[in-house]
């Protein structure tokens, strides 16, 4: 039983989530902002909200010791359509 749990953690160890890429209404879709946030200190989350298509889209951004955002999670939602 010990060695399976072992043989799993150095499994899951050795796996990486890949990064998420920004799509038309991400605030870093074409490049990063040309402002930095100064103020928000390192390690800041930065929720975004917008629509694409017939989804409410829910990102979440992190600040990064360089001042650059980077995208962490993102969320669809469906919109509800008047008939």
């Amino acid at each position: 039983m010990f060695g399976l749990l072992a043989l799993s953690a150095v499994t899951l160890a050795g796996c990486t989530t890949p990064d998420l890429e920004p799509i038309p209404g991400s605030i870093t879709y074409g490049g990063q902002p040309r402002t930095k946030l100064t103020k928000a200190p390192v390690g800041s989350i930065v929720p975004h909200r917008f629509t694409s298509g017939n989804s409410f889209v829910q990102e979440t951004y992190v600040i990064e010791p360089d001042r650059s955002l980077k995208l962490i999670r993102r969320d669809y939602y469906d919109l509800p359509i008047d008939r």
